[in-house]
């Protein structure tokens, strides 16, 4: 579903990735990407979906190569994002913003995206008037519109409490499965990607520490001396 080679990414001298390769064989799977602060982690996704020129390196999704493609391209290609701030429209009732996307991009089944993430409590509501983690599942459900088959999701518990954050990741898992849509997800909740996810990358200053399944990653000693510390 993607494939990541050697990928680099050059501010002048300093790299913010550093030959970062890394595979997600199959879809509908949750894949966690973890690190440090400064790790490389949003540099990745910025460069996975063509918001970020990379210095080296390519990328392949679904067996196509797409590292010369624009966002607009990928977008329609069925890759979406959302970011570390809520993207969503405030002044609009969440109903009416996702009505419009989904007619934009021809979604068929709105109904499943607001059932499977518990939206329809608050689907005539304005979006800047309802509880913060209920705004982090409508911009993951704008995320949704249109049956993308990867979705990039860069700290989507971001502002959310431990339990809202075990919420949001239940959701997102019943996504996966339900859509059969693969999502890669960078969080600093490293309990919740453990938990929930299926995959997992860590990095580490632009590289990759480790891939693989959570218990693997887990017991890794460069993740544990580098991320977890003793509390792995």
């Amino acid at each position: 579903m993607l494939r990541v080679e050697d990928l680099s990414v050059a501010y002048g001298s300093v790299r913010a990735l550093d030959g970062v390769s890394l595979e997600v064989k199959e879809s509908g799977v949750l894949h966690g990407i973890i690190g440090p602060n400064g790790a490389g982690k949003s540099t990745l996704m910025d460069a996975i979906t063509g918001r970020r020129k990379p210095t080296r390196g390519r990328v392949f999704v679904d067996g196509r190569d797409i590292t010369a493609l624009s966002v607009a391209r990928r977008r329609r290609l069925g890759m979406s994002r959302s970011f570390q701030r809520t993207s969503i429209f405030p002044g609009l009732r969440v109903g009416e913003q996702l009505e419009l996307v989904a007619s934009h991009l021809g979604e068929r089944n709105l109904a499943g995206i607001v059932e499977t993430l518990n939206l329809a409590h608050v689907y005539g509501e304005i979006a800047d008037r309802i509880a913060y983690g209920d705004q982090r599942r409508v911009d993951i459900a704008l995320a949704l519109v249109g049956r993308p088959s990867l979705m990039l999701l860069d700290e989507p518990a971001a502002g959310l409490s431990t339990a809202e954050t075990t919420i949001l990741f239940e959701h997102l898992a019943a996504v996966v499965r339900d859509r059969n849509v693969t999502a890669l997800v960078v969080e600093h909740d490293v309990d919740a990607v453990f938990r929930f996810c299926d995959t997992i990358t860590a990095l580490d200053l632009g590289r990759v520490l480790a891939n693989g399944a959570p218990a693997d990653v887990r017991k890794d000693p460069r993740v544990i001396a580098a991320y977890l510390g003793t509390a792995a």
